[in-house]
């Protein structure tokens, strides 16, 4: 049947069936051996007629439901603003602590103070309500990477994935090269429709070796993938992107991953994180520089036909018993 796909197909093979109200019923003959005296029952006949065909219908209504018929899912093509962002968002035990701008005096007033994790997903969960029509990819990463969703717009789907990533404590150590891969490895296959970029939120660097830097850069101009890199800084003592040293024996991790971005080819953005307003300015600007028209596709689920035929089948049987009632009246 043209636009109809059944979700059990086999189960089609009992239609037959219904044929068997419409077969002769030879016991309904035999209380009566000789009946041409009677007068011809129109009435009854057509009544009987009917009956049989009701059953019929009822039989071959409840088979098709049961086949589970659907009308084919569809693909509608959209144009919007936005961007296809993977978010690379760092779960190591260090995004537990609290950030710490200045050491605390005794005679001073307890700070209050946020995680890392709690400031980043913060500021996330602003950048999800504020761009309902960018595809988002999320991905929780310390030694190995969790991709908790692949792109999707359903908003509510990545919150979840969001709340997940406060609940518990990860290990202390971080593979930033296998995690980067991973986020880059997300729009592979994907064809391109519009901005791209891979949001890093981390506390930490990594001297990347020399295979997973050029995996990394390959990877992001294949793609062509824009980077910005959210750097959430710990306390006063943490490295400033902005006063990067030229001694190299003096350069910490997180300059060493700062300095091999610079080098990779794409569009590259640090920002330097240290409370709530710096973090939520950097995720601003992102999404104002992540605002081109974006086609995006958009799958229709198809619709499901079994409830409308098992109303039909139900509405069937009440004729049938209908029938049968008044069949029984008309005996007495």
């Amino acid at each position: 049947m043209p636009g109809i796909e059944f979700q059990q197909p086999l189960l089609l093979l009992l239609l037959p069936l219904a044929l068997l109200p419409l077969l002769p019923n030879r016991a309904d003959a035999l209380p009566f051996p000789w009946i041409e005296w009677l007068p011809a029952d129109i009435t009854g006949q057509r009544l009987h007629r009917l009956w049989q065909w009701l059953a019929a219908l009822t039989i071959a209504l409840l088979v098709a439901a049961l086949a589970g018929p659907m009308s084919p899912e569809n693909v509608i093509e959209r144009i919007g603003r936005g961007a296809e962002i993977s978010i690379l968002l760092d779960r190591s035990a260090s995004m537990d602590s609290e950030i710490r701008r200045a050491i605390q005096k005794d005679y001073q007033l307890t700070e209050v103070t946020q995680t890392k994790n709690g400031i980043a997903r913060e500021a996330l969960t602003w950048l999800l309500a504020q761009r309902p029509e960018n595809r988002y990819a999320l991905t929780l990463f310390n030694v190995v990477p969790m991709r908790i969703a692949e792109f999707t717009d359903d908003s509510a789907f990545l919150q979840a994935g969001l709340d997940a990533s406060g609940i518990g404590r990860g290990p202390k150590e971080t593979n930033m090269g296998r995690a980067l891969l991973s986020a880059i490895n997300a729009f592979n296959q994907r064809p391109y429709t519009g901005s791209r970029a891979v949001l890093l939120v981390s506390d930490g660097g990594a001297k990347l070796d020399e295979k997973t830097r050029q995996q990394i850069q390959e990877g992001m101009q294949r793609n062509k993938i824009s980077l910005y890199f959210i750097y959430v800084q710990s306390g006063i003592n943490t490295p400033d992107f902005e006063l990067v040293g030229t001694d190299a024996k003096t350069r910490s991790e997180e300059i060493e991953l700062h300095l091999f971005f610079q080098k990779i080819g794409v569009k590259y953005q640090v920002f330097q994180a240290d409370d709530l307003a710096s973090m939520s300015d950097a995720v601003a600007i992102i999404d104002g520089q992540e605002n081109l028209p974006l086609t995006y596709f958009e799958r229709i689920p198809g619709v499901d036909y079994s409830r409308f035929l098992l109303i039909c089948a139900l509405l069937s049987c009440a004729a049938l018993t209908l029938m049968a009632v008044l069949r029984l009246e008309s005996l007495k």
